[in-house]
């Protein structure tokens, strides 16, 4: 695309202002700029902060028993109480990759609450890694 350049969150480019649809033939997301990462300090309900709108969260590798859930504030500036959180486990489930869920419990301006459930019958104590992406709706 010829004239399109690059923004640190995507791609602003005169062809599409105005479309309805926007498609691609090849991938669309966020440049490298637009992304972070962070580790929780001290145990799997420690928040954390990322002011990105792509990213990856590793967990403090704590104990979570059986059949329990564990919720964590994440905090991000670029967060709007009408955004959508796109997120998924990336690794760190070792033992059993079908151990967990994640999944946003609720959200509001600068922040959201994210929740790691523990779906086995026995205690994990994994640092489990979460991706996230932002889609901004204005």
């Amino acid at each position: 695309m010829a004239n399109s350049q690059t923004i640190g969150v995507a791609y602003s480019d005169q062809d599409i202002i105005g479309a309805d649809t926007l498609t691609t033939n090849s991938v669309l997301g966020y440049s490298v700029a637009a992304q972070g990462t962070v580790t929780q300090a001290t145990s799997k309900s420690t928040a954390v902060t990322l002011n990105k709108s792509a990213g990856r969260i590793t967990m403090n590798n704590a104990a979570l028993v059986g059949n329990t859930a564990v919720s964590f504030t994440l905090t991000n500036s670029l967060i709007s109480a009408n955004d959508l959180i796109i997120l998924n486990i990336s690794g760190g489930a070792v033992a059993d990759p079908t151990a967990y869920t994640a999944y946003v419990s609720s959200m509001g301006t600068g922040t959201a609450i994210i929740t790691l459930r523990n779906l086995t019958a026995t205690s994990q104590s994994e640092a489990v890694v979460i991706n996230f992406a932002l889609l901004h709706c204005v």
